[in-house]
């Protein structure tokens, strides 16, 4: 993998890697895969994903994650380098199922980073994969705030509630 400074800005711009220092990015680097994809390509569809248990880190560029949870759709944005999708898919491999469909909306790079690579650390460098590991649960921390933020501020608009509209 060509690491550029565009790589190392995007993972320290994402949680993963907020904890780590120089060196265990530097130990984390060699498992990452960069892909460039068009617009109007897909990385992933149902049915149909190569990246089964990859967790896809955006570099630059635009995605569009598209999934059905519990029959209701829900869409995602990446757009800024740092950004993250397929966590579900990532830790919760075949206990957890969700098809989506990725879809670029403007050329892209990514890096993904493989469950199995990762896990190649276990035995070496267990703090590093549990540094990944709590990254990961204060993303999905952020997005549950964020939606909680976003309900709210729609149930006040409907609701005139809290003089806020």
């Amino acid at each position: 993998m060509i690491v550029n400074e565009s790589i190392i800005h995007a993972l320290h711009q994402s949680t993963l890697v907020a904890e780590f220092r120089e060196s265990e990015i530097g130990i984390l680097l060699p498992l990452l895969t960069t892909r460039h994809y068009k617009k109007g390509e897909y990385i992933a569809r149902p049915g149909s994903c190569e990246l089964e248990d990859a967790l896809l880190i955006l570099v630059g560029g635009k995605v569009e994650v598209v999934a059905r949870v519990e029959d209701e759709p829900m869409v995602m944005h990446l757009k800024d380098p740092g950004d993250i999708a397929r966590v579900i898919s990532f830790v919760g491999g075949n206990m957890m199922k969700i098809d989506a469909t990725i879809e670029v909306t403007e050329d892209c790079a990514v890096l993904l980073l493989e469950r199995e690579k990762l896990e190649t650390l276990l035995s070496t460098h267990p703090v590093i994969v549990y540094n990944v590991m709590r990254g990961l649960v204060r993303f999905a921390h952020s997005l549950a705030r964020h939606k909680s933020a976003e309900t709210e501020e729609l149930s006040n608009y409907f609701y005139r509630i809290n003089g806020r509209f």
